[in-house]
């Protein structure tokens, strides 16, 4: 039975390429906050340490875990699965461990579906312009310019719910998009006051669809 003792959960989702995981990173060494290690079907990527960053699993052994019903959420994603499985984070989160979770919008969506009696504050993170947000990809180790391509129309679908989120930040600026999360992640756990400009926000969007 959760309590008031119990941690927070925060959601930090974005199109690929904004920054999320970076950003998840960074959080992450804050005291009191861990990341949720998602499940996924992909291929590691280079650096990329099996059962820190993910764990690595084929198709038969993620469907397993799906028919068994142990994830909190899941979602295919560029034609690889990835999920986040229930009992370890609500484990974390009895203890009083705040989780981040490094999940696009379809994962944020049935978390906050499931009505968790847990506080949820969710994040969706903006590149500042398409033009920065294809240079980031193509600096990435995608050498397959299709790929890249292929991220770009994904963006145009995924940006489209960001009105589904508690709030949307900018990453214009690693340092200030990180301070600007922090501090409101700090203002929702301490019901204190927010600086969140929600008008620059729908005007940034604006622009970013047009």
């Amino acid at each position: 039975m959760p309590t008031e003792n119990d941690g927070v959960m925060v959601i930090l989702s974005s199109p690929s390429g904004a920054g999320k995981t970076t950003l998840s990173n960074l959080l992450s060494k804050q005291n009191n906050f861990e990341i949720s290690i998602s499940h996924t079907t992909r291929k590691p990527r280079p650096n990329e340490v099996p059962n820190k960053d993910y764990f690595f699993v084929n198709n038969d052994e993620f469907n397993r875990l799906i028919k068994n019903g142990e994830f909190l959420e899941y979602a295919k994603v560029f034609n690889n699965y990835y999920g986040t499985t229930r009992t370890p984070v609500i484990d974390r989160l009895n203890k009083g461990k705040n989780v981040l979770f490094d999940i696009d919008w379809q994962g944020a969506d049935q978390i906050k579906n499931k009505k968790l009696d847990y506080k949820l504050i969710t994040f969706f993170i903006l590149p500042p312009s398409k033009e920065t947000l294809y240079k980031r990809l193509t600096n990435r180790d995608i050498k397959d310019m299709i790929i890249v391509e292929e991220r770009m129309k994904q963006f145009e679908r995924d940006v489209l719910h960001w009105i589904n989120y508690d709030y949307v930040v900018v990453n214009d600026d690693l340092k200030n998009c990180y301070s600007k999360i922090h501090n409101l992640i700090n203002a929702e756990i301490s019901n204190g006051s927010k600086d969140y400009d929600a008008e620059f926000i729908r005007n940034h969007v604006e622009k970013l669809t047009n």
